[in-house]
């Protein structure tokens, strides 16, 4: 059965609590300078509330700056993280490379307590010379749902409406950055997504648990968000989100958001970010050469589009990759495929450009549905393609596509995935009434013209090929192109015997496509359960393992890997 909450026991030497009370026990009672650092979604109120009530109950003498309140100006702090080229693009700015330090003209240094406690606290706490340093963290869904809700703030401009452009290309760049350098440091964790009950993991315990995740099949935490064309696919089969209008896209492993459950059940549990897991152990992780070329980031993304039931995806691309490092910076692009999980020959998949297409008249089309609400039909411009269970569309970088009504797509892509160049959205509204953004300017300064025709489907709807197989089970190659750092297989197993694998240095990303489900064991002696749809993460370090099909049922699991080329 499909796992909503997939968790791992600590490591032995941890040391895990919940609760106010509890949580603050962990305070030293001084004289100490507490830095508690953390994004800006975290309740600071009830945080230094909370922790201020427990040291003084204890007869502690405690005093606090919020380092929110020594922040530069609003304007400076806009000034300085937000590039000129950025003035006027509503919809994306450049990645932001700048420390936290810069939220501040000068950096707090407050005179250490001769007694108590000084409890400095907010983003950027860590800045301030310390004793004692706590990350406090909710993970980013819930910001990205306060900021949409007009409850949240960003970074460094507390007490103003948050934007959700910044929250994504500022502000989460500089926290990772922030929140990475910290992580070999810290002295406790503190998730705080529950204000009413957090949960600590010390911060030595923590790093031994990721140690040992970091060399053992690892599934992230899941979730499904509501877009106005979703279905409700996952609602049904899955059990997510009953009472929302809808199950749109699953984040299954996108490691910039996906986080790892650690605790011994639901009310003692913390969930760490996977991020984490490549920053300590890039090595274990991702392997020498995906290291090399990709650094810390985990570049192969999982997630899920649930039209079944909704509508049309937009007509969109991605930014190609010169486009992508210089205009929006990051170092590598958002290449995708369409992995049909649930799908027929009378759905279809939009991509690549007619043979006969003429970008004039299609410029002329998108900017009259903008500006005058006139219907168009991507389909004058774009090929379609039955959407046929179990079959691959690639999607290199800068190929117009939209999956259509009535499927479930695995999208197996490269982690980018902030970057949809919408150029039509079938004139529908978002949530609130309002037109849905369509920044079709940047998606025609990337439309790739020479996706045509007969060399779409040649090139971009590949058939399977056997790679190599043992008795009761193959391995096929559904999916490769030379610009694409990636490639997607499946393990087709009959159910009469296991499949042999071997991560062989660099990771490996499994989801079970068909049947009830496989048993993965590593050569160590990790046995990992993986049931129909669940995606997993096989570090580098893994080496050999095996799939066994759940009660010798027939299973098909996708798996997706860097292509040896690509990790020198």
């Amino acid at each position: 059965m499909y796992r909503l909450d997939p968790r791992y026991a600590p490591a032995p030497q941890a040391r895990l609590v919940t609760g106010w009370q509890a949580v603050s026990a962990e305070l030293p009672q001084g004289p100490a300078v507490v830095a508690v650092d953390g994004p800006p979604a975290v309740d600071w109120a009830t945080l230094r509330s909370r922790l201020v009530e427990h040291l003084s109950s204890h007869d502690t003498a405690v005093e606090v700056l919020d380092v929110r309140s020594r922040y530069a100006a609003a304007e400076v702090v806009v000034r300085r993280t937000e590039r000129p080229e950025d003035t006027g693009d509503p919809y994306y700015c450049k990645l932001a490379d700048n420390p936290l330090d810069d939220l501040f003209d000068t950096v707090p240094e407050p005179a250490p307590p001769r007694r108590g406690v000084l409890l400095v606290c907010g983003p950027g706490a860590a800045a301030v010379a310390h004793d004692v340093l706590w990350y406090a963290d909710v993970p980013k869904r819930h910001a990205e749902a306060a900021v949409a809700a007009g409850t949240g703030s960003n970074l460094g401009l507390p007490g103003l409406r948050g934007e959700l452009r910044r929250l994504f290309y500022v502000d989460w760049p500089m926290l990772d950055r922030h929140r990475d350098a910290l992580a070999p440091r810290i002295d406790a964790w503190l998730d705080v997504q529950e204000p009413r009950r957090p949960v600590l993991i010390d911060g030595d315990g923590l790093r031994a648990t990721l140690a040992m995740l970091a060399r053992q099949p690892v599934r992230t935490r899941p979730y499904f968000n509501s877009t106005p064309w979703g279905g409700h696919w996952a609602q049904r089969t899955l059990g997510f989100n009953a009472g929302a209008r809808n199950t749109a896209l699953g984040y299954e492993l996108i490691a910039p958001e996906s986080g790892v459950l650690i605790g011994d059940g639901p009310r003692a549990q913390a969930e760490i970010p996977f991020q984490l897991l490549c920053v300590l152990h890039p090595l274990e992780m991702l392997g020498s050469g995906v290291h090399a070329r990709y650094g810390t980031s985990f570049p192969i993304r999982f997630d899920y589009l649930d039209t079944v039931g909704g509508g049309n995806l937009s007509l969109h691309c991605h930014p190609q990759e010169r486009y992508m490092r210089e205009r929006f910076g990051w170092h590598y692009t958002q290449h995708e495929t369409y992995y049909m999980t649930v799908g027929s020959r009378d759905t279809r998949v939009f991509l690549g450009l007619r043979e006969d297409a003429d970008v004039a008249l299609f410029r002329k089309q998108i900017e009259d549905a903008l500006s005058e609400g006139t219907p168009m039909r991507p389909e004058d411009h774009v090929l379609t393609f039955p959407a046929e269970q179990g079959r691959l569309f690639m999607i290199p970088a800068g190929t117009p596509h939209a999956s259509g009504a009535g499927n479930l797509v695995l999208e197996i892509s490269a982690t980018p995935y902030l970057y949809s160049l919408r150029f039509y959205d079938w004139l529908r509204p978002d949530a609130d009434g309002n037109p849905r953004p369509l920044p079709y300017e940047h998606g025609l300064a990337n439309l790739d013209t020479r996706r045509r025709g007969d060399d779409v489907a040649h090139d971009l709807v590949p058939r399977p090929r056997t790679l190599r197989g043992g008795d009761g089970w193959r391995e096929e190659v559904l999916g490769a192109l030379p610009e694409m750092f990636y490639e997607v297989r499946r393990l087709v197993l009959d159910g009469s015997t296991a499949a042999e694998d071997d991560t062989e240095g660099r990771f490996h990303v499994l989801n079970v496509v068909e049947g009830e489900g496989v048993t993965v064991e590593t050569a160590s002696g990790h046995r990992h359960e993986l049931a129909h749809a669940e995606t997993l993460t096989m570090p580098a370090a893994v080496g050999p393992y095996r799939l066994h099909p759940v009660d010798g049922g027939p299973a098909k699991v996708v798996k997706a890997l860097v292509r040896p080329q690509d990790a020198p």
